[in-house]
Order: C-alpha cells, then sequence, then structure tokens
C-alpha cells in the first residue's frame, strides 16, 4: 500500500540559507528529498538530529498546529512552539488532501489538556470539548490512559503526525498503540509518521524506518537501528553493559 496523503518533502534549496543556523545546521535538513512509500513511516535517530523539527514543518504544510492538536487548535494555539523556522524552507508533495488529522506531541500533552477543560467551562464554547476525545477530562486518567484515549478515540482518517507516543505508554499499551495503527493504515484512509525511540514500536511489519543519523535521511531495517541493538544487548547481557557504564 502506498502512503495515501503525503508523498514527498523536499527542501526549498533557494531557500536555505548560506548560513549555517538552526535548523539548517542539520547536513540531512539541507539536502533533504524523501518520499513517503508506505502508510506508516518512522523517524529514529539521536537527540537533536531533527526528527521532531521535520515533523513540526510537516504539520505547517498539512495545516496542523506546530505545537500539537488538531485543526481546531489552529486559531487558539495552546503550547510554547507556534511556528516551524523548517517550513518556509520546506516543499511538501500531496497526492491527495486529507480534511482531517492530528498531531500528537507527547511533551505538550498535559497543556492540550488543559485546553480541553478550558473549553467545558466555557459558556461561549456551545460543543462537547470531550466528545472527540473519550468523553471526560484527560486529567481524569493517568497519564498513560490519557495518552491512549486520545489516539483511541481521536485518530480515525486522515494524516496523523506522532512525536514519542511511547514516552507515556508501558509495553503492553504500545502494542495497543501499534494495533491500532495497523487496523487504520490498512483501511487506505490514515497515513501515519511517527518520531520514536521505541524498539518496540518500530517492530511495524509494513512501515519504513528512516534513519536520521548521518549526513542524508536514509531507510534502514529495523535490526540496523541503535533503539534495537542497544536495547537487544543491554536485556541480553546487562552485566556487561553496566561494566562499561561503571567505567
Amino acid at each position: 500500500m502506498e502512503a495515501p496523503y503525503l508523498a514527498r518533502i523536499g527542501a526549498k534549496t533557494e531557500r536555505v540559507p548560506a548560513e549555517m543556523i538552526y535548523p539548517f545546521h542539520l547536513p540531512s535538513l539541507r539536502e533533504l528529498d524523501l518520499p513517503f512509500r508506505c502508510p506508516v513511516t518512522f523517524f529514529v535517530g539521536e537527540n537533536g538530529t531533527g526528527k521532531s523539527t521535520l515533523i513540526e514543518a510537516i504539520a505547517t504544510h498539512a495545516r496542523l498546529p506546530v505545537g500539537g492538536g488538531g485543526r481546531n487548535e489552529l486559531t487558539r494555539p495552546f503550547a510554547p512552539e507556534q511556528s516551524s523556522p523548517l517550513a518556509p524552507a520546506l516543499r511538501c508533495s500531496f497526492r491527495r488532501r486529507t480534511r482531517d488529522g492530528f498531531f500528537l506531541r507527547a511533551e505538550f500533552q498535559a497543556h492540550f489538556s488543559a485546553v480541553l477543560d478550558d473549553r467545558a467551562g466555557d459558556p461561549d464554547f456551545t460543543d462537547n470539548p470531550y466528545k472527540l476525545y473519550g468523553g471526560q477530562s484527560l486529567f481524569a486518567r493517568s497519564h498513560g490512559e490519557a495518552f491512549l484515549a486520545v489516539l483511541q478515540n481521536r485518530i480515525r482518517a486522515g494524516l496523523f503526525l506522532l512525536d514519542e507516543p511511547e514516552s507515556a505508554l508501558s509495553p503492553q499499551r504500545q502494542l495497543a498503540l501499534l494495533a491500532l495503527v495497523h487496523d487504520l493504515a490498512c483501511g487506505g484512509k490514515a497515513q501515519f509518521i511517527v518520531a520514536t525511540h521505541s524498539p518496540i514500536l518500530l517492530t511495524y511489519p509494513e512501515g519504513e524506518i528512516i534513519s536520521f543519523d548521518g549526513d542524508r535521511l536514509s531507510p534502514v531495517e529495523l535490526k540496523q537501528t541503535s533503539h534495537y541493538q542497544i536495547t537487544r544487548g543491554i536485556l541480553e547481557d546487562p552485566e556487561r553493559y553496566w561494566r562499561g557504564l561503571r567505567g
């Protein structure tokens, strides 16, 4: 199956500044040319390699708020980050535009939960702010349960950007997320782009893994990722790793 919505992203070379300023100091973003071949794509790499920065830029082109949320939050942003420095230098090619989408940012999820509560107490907000998120305040659940409530209730059809969704999810709940992604992606109406450090999520069999750990973005296999290698190594032989950590 091909990616139903976003087909390719690339750098507008005429918009890339000559100065090595953020985020253009990253070679992979200066010379970006990335096709999306599958409905599910994972971004992997060390911290600071540009995964979240690229997802923010994609969100801008998909008419989603950079700080997270859906299109209802475009006019009422709730997160500190409200613009993408990369977006003006990015060209996005869509097979077709989606009517819906959502950007889940783990770091700003509490802000989003507070926005829903504010809307519930606003007499000028006549709709039910919780109807797409499980029917009740997200603060009425644990952090992980609130994450899963957003994912299970809000995500149906459209383009969905997930930035480190595993941060609040137990291994069992990560498997529940994979099952949800699989069911929706196989329906042909949902596309997922996921920045993650979770080797569990990376086991998704029909997805493509894009590594940010080089000068160019490149597809890799699960077992080639440091996430898989380190996790497997420390679980199989923790004493060897701890000898190195202790010096």
